[in-house]
């Protein structure tokens, strides 16, 4: 099969509200027959919304819809917004070596425009990335020292000053309990001041 015919270009906009503090980069999203909503962290699978519910509600079911089989986008469209969080990834343009949603069989053609992305986002003060392919590429685009899961460090993009935390993935294939994936963020939001 020709490899050009393979590529995905990235399917959702992304989400920068206008005061934004906080830029969050996942990899790429599942394949669209895995999503539950129409936004980032579709997949039922992954905890990432279950993580903000029990940071900032002290409940991993906050997001999820009155039958328990979906997630309230609108709901998280709106906390996002008001509590300045900007969502994107970090491949625009990918194949998928296998057929599903692992970074480890996810190459990345194209990556984000990080410029463009930081410049959409003036408020913007940290970025934070949530797996390792995400992680992998955002230090290919600013040559910052990695930190250490759970951690944060500092790099210069352009004239900016910005942290770089590196959270634990919201996969499950992630071999670490929910609540201790939630710590980790609540440490991270707590660091930000947005808790």
């Amino acid at each position: 099969m020709d490899r050009q015919a393979l590529v995905e270009t990235h399917p959702l906009e992304p989400f920068f509200p206008e005061h934004a503090r906080l830029l969050m980069l996942g990899s790429f999203p599942p394949k669209r027959e895995r999503w539950r909503m129409d936004f980032y962290y579709p997949n039922f699978q992954n905890d990432m919304w279950r993580i903000f519910g029990l940071v900032f509600f002290r409940d991993k079911d906050y997001f999820l819809a009155e039958q328990g089989n979906a997630f309230r986008e609108g709901a998280i469209r709106s906390f996002l917004a008001e509590k300045g969080i900007a969502l994107s990834d970090a491949g625009q343009r990918v194949v998928r070596l296998k057929d599903n949603a692992s970074d480890k069989y996810l190459e990345i053609v194209e990556p984000i425009d990080l410029h463009r992305a930081l410049d959409c986002l003036p408020c913007c003060e940290a970025v934070v990335t949530t797996g390792q392919k995400a992680t992998d590429t955002l230090l290919g685009l600013v040559g910052a020292d990695a930190p250490r899961v759970g951690e944060c460090t500092r790099f210069v993009y352009g004239e900016r000053h910005l942290r770089f935390f590196r959270m634990p993935s919201s996969s499950r294939a992630y071999p670490k309990p929910l609540a201790d994936k939630a710590a980790a963020y609540s440490r991270m939001f707590a660091a930000l001041g947005m808790l």
